[in-house]
This record gives C-alpha cells, sequence and structure tokens, in this order.
C-alpha cells in the first residue's frame, strides 16, 4: 500500500476492467515518472468523452451523434442485422471487412447469476427494427460463452417469425490452438460445424 493520492490513483485505475493491481501500479507509476506524459491532455479526453459520446438512437454503437456513420451509411444493407454483445463487437467485426449490413447492440448477455435478464438488455428496440419487414436475417453474434449461448438461445426463441432468417456465427477450434486446450463448448460447437472436406 503507498500512501495517499498515490494509492487512491491506483485503486482508481484499478477499477478498470482488465486492469488489475499490478497494471494498476505500473501505469500509475508511468505516469509519475514519465514526464513527457500530458496528464491534463489526457483529463481533458475522459472528460470529452463523458460530455460528447453517447449510444446511438437505432443500434446502441458509441457515436457522437444520434445515429452512428454505420447506420448513416446507405451503403449498408438494411435486410441484414447482426447482433452483438457490447459496441467494441461491432468494431471486431468491422476490422473483417465482411458484413456490409447493420448492427444491433444488446448491451451486455443474459447472466441470471449476475442479475442480468432479458428486460435489462436491448432487446426490445430489436424486435421494434423487425416490425416493418426490411430485415430478412438476423445474425446472433453473441459471445462463445454460457452468456452468450443463453442469449443467443433467447433471441432465436423470440425471433421466430416467416420470412426471417436467424443465423449463428459459426464457432469452433481457433487456427493454431490444441485439442487439449479447447474447453467442451468450443470442441461441441466444432463439431457441430464440421463441413465436408473438397479437394
Amino acid at each position: 500500500m503507498y500512501e495517499g493520492i498515490v494509492q487512491e490513483l491506483i485503486d482508481e485505475l484499478g477499477r478498470l476492467p482488465g486492469i488489475g493491481p499490478k497494471s494498476a501500479q505500473r501505469i500509475a507509476f508511468h505516469i509519475l515518472q514519465t514526464e513527457s506524459f500530458d496528464v491534463t491532455h489526457l483529463a481533458e479526453v475522459l472528460m470529452t468523452v463523458k460530455e460528447k459520446v453517447r449510444f446511438c438512437d437505432i443500434c446502441g454503437n458509441v457515436t457522437e451523434e444520434e445515429t452512428c456513420n454505420i447506420c448513416r451509411d446507405p451503403r449498408r444493407s438494411p435486410a441484414t442485422i447482426c447482433v452483438v454483445e457490447e459496441a467494441k463487437d461491432v468494431q471486431a467485426i468491422e476490422r473483417t471487412r465482411e458484413f456490409r449490413g447493420l448492427y444491433h447492440v444488446l448491451g451486455g448477455a443474459i447472466s441470471p447469476i449476475d442479475g442480468v435478464g432479458p428486460d435489462d438488455l436491448n432487446i426490445r428496440k430489436l424486435v421494434q427494427r423487425l416490425a416493418d419487414g426490411i430485415v430478412t436475417e438476423v445474425i446472433i453474434a453473441t459471445d462463445p460463452n454460457l452468456e452468450g449461448e443463453a442469449t443467443a438461445t433467447y433471441l432465436t426463441r423470440l425471433l421466430v417469425q416467416p420470412n426471417l432468417r436467424v443465423t449463428r456465427l459459426a464457432s469452433g477450434l481457433p487456427v493454431g490452438g490444441d485439442l487439449e486446450y479447447a474447453d467442451e463448448i468450443t470442441l461441441g460447437r466444432a463439431f457441430e460445424g464440421r463441413r465436408l472436406v473438397e479437394l
């Protein structure tokens, strides 16, 4: 334990997701020891983000305007919606340059242990987006873990309607991975998604 404000800085950094006590300490000392580190600019950026950034009125992605650039893009296909858990998942899919439809961000996944149910997610708005019949396919791209699977199952049952195809992103073994390290869900999904080997 450090004294006073140094420990307070470490504690605050440690509250960030993915930052453990050692990482928080390392970041705090980087800020303290690096003279060129512009703390004022960092503080300004953090304040500006909190003031200006919001969630898209249509899909729930992060934006500085009422709607995000993806929802405003006329080149995107309105017939396909990819459902993701978090806004960061949108960026992960966008980096592939494979998907040209629209997105819907749920804001999490169903997790009874954490007290998160369907009503706590952005599901009602998804159902509203499907009401006009323009959407012909919903791709469920939730995480391949217990919470993501529960959410995908719930959505699959909820979205059953004529002329709407509900699909799930394929999942399985990562390239370069070893079978012995694969968990049961991943290995099971790999078996389900097996395909014919073509010569």
